[in-house]
């Protein structure tokens, strides 16, 4: 899978999923530090990224506005580096014993990982 860590996260999430055997990027080392909302979405949609944030109401508004996206995964509640680590190799664990990511929406925190469809908006 591919990942693209929000800038709200810290960037060593993207460690995490290479250790996991995943591709991921973080948006301050791709230069989209400071893009809005939307620019972000356009992003993730158009390079097929599951888009890892903390930024729950937001972007949960913006991928369900699409027909069709990669996956998003949510780490709740904003927390330190070591805890979203952890957080997000939880995360990662339940990922992987799903078929695809495709219009999922997978939201951690510590009690628990749910996974679900992302709802759509239309």
């Amino acid at each position: 899978m591919r990942f693209l860590i929000d800038e709200c996260l810290h960037t060593s999430l993207t460690d995490v999923a290479h250790n996991a055997g995943h591709e991921a990027h973080h948006v301050t080392r791709r230069g989209w530090s400071g893009f809005k909302d939307y620019q972000l979405r356009e992003v993730v949609l158009r390079e097929e990224f599951v888009f890892v944030t903390n930024n729950a109401r937001d972007f949960r508004e913006l991928m369900g506005e699409s027909e069709l996206h990669a996956g998003m995964i949510v780490i709740l509640p904003n927390v330190t580096p070591v805890l979203q680590r952890e957080l997000f190799q939880r995360a990662l664990v339940e990922v992987s014993k799903l078929p695809d990511m495709i219009n999922k929406f997978v939201e951690v925190d510590s009690d628990q990982v749910r996974v679900y469809d992302q709802p759509k908006l239309k």
